[in-house]
């Protein structure tokens, strides 16, 4: 059954909610031909996924603000969020075929499943089904890394460079075969990463060689971007960095 949702209650139901189930929102009104012809598409499309994606309803006619708010011109129009944002899109009663189509679009791949499992044989089976995906290969060569398979952990990311976690992660790799840093990535194993950037800062200041300051650099970076970019600690410690280089 599809949730109502108002202006007050639409980035808890909606948003809010999207950051763990895709939700697709109908901005809809009792007069509205289409809306009606529309409305069991998406209601059926929501009950056969058992809840891997979530219907909701807005009234654009006592929701004005929330139909502004996100640009609907014309009705039925339907909106999918996922993570708090609009990922796709479409206006008017479109075919059931088309309803079905959409809905899968925001179920997870298989290999978003087995990135979700975690376990290393899930990460590899998921590396081989989508070998381009940076995030399933740093996931995997975390995974050979905390068993100590170095080698193993640096051919999942290598092929990745142009990543920032790929790239770090290898930099690590290189680093700790040199000796450099093992302070910074036990702090970081620790769960303490502003304690690791730190250590890294300091190994900067005392790189011998262009090469390690820039694998330094690379792990730093990479470290730093596993969290919010945007954020001001982020901001802050990119502010260090390019000072310490």
């Amino acid at each position: 059954m599809a949730l109502a949702v108002t202006e007050e209650t639409f980035d808890r139901d909606v948003l809010q909610l999207s950051k763990q189930t895709p939700v697709v929102v109908d901005f809809w009104a009792e007069w509205c031909g289409p809306c009606r012809t529309l409305g069991p598409a998406l209601e059926a499309a929501e009950a056969s996924r058992g809840g891997r994606v979530l219907l909701a309803k807005v009234d654009v006619d006592s929701n004005q603000g929330l139909a502004g708010r996100f640009g609907v011109q014309g009705i039925p129009a339907v909106k999918a969020f996922r993570d708090g944002d609009i990922v796709d899109e479409f206006v008017g009663a479109v075919p059931k075929s088309k309803v079905e189509a959409f809905f899968d679009s925001l179920l997870p791949s298989k290999a978003d499943e087995l990135l979700a499992a975690g376990d290393e044989l899930s990460l590899r089976e998921a590396a081989e089904l989508e070998p381009r995906r940076a995030d399933v290969a740093v996931a995997l060569g975390r995974a050979r890394l905390a068993r100590g398979a170095e080698e193993e952990a640096l051919a999942a990311v290598e092929p990745h460079a142009e990543d920032f976690g790929a790239a770090g992660l290898a930099a690590r790799i290189r680093l700790a075969k040199e000796g450099i840093g093992t302070d910074a990535f036990a702090a970081l194993d620790a769960g303490d990463r502003d304690g690791a950037l730190d250590a890294l800062l300091d190994e900067l200041s005392g790189a011998a060689t262009p090469e390690q300051r820039d694998l330094l650099r690379r792990a730093f970076v990479g470290i730093l971007n596993e969290g919010d970019p945007a954020s001001a600690d982020a901001r802050e410690y990119r502010r260090k960095l390019a000072a310490a280089l």
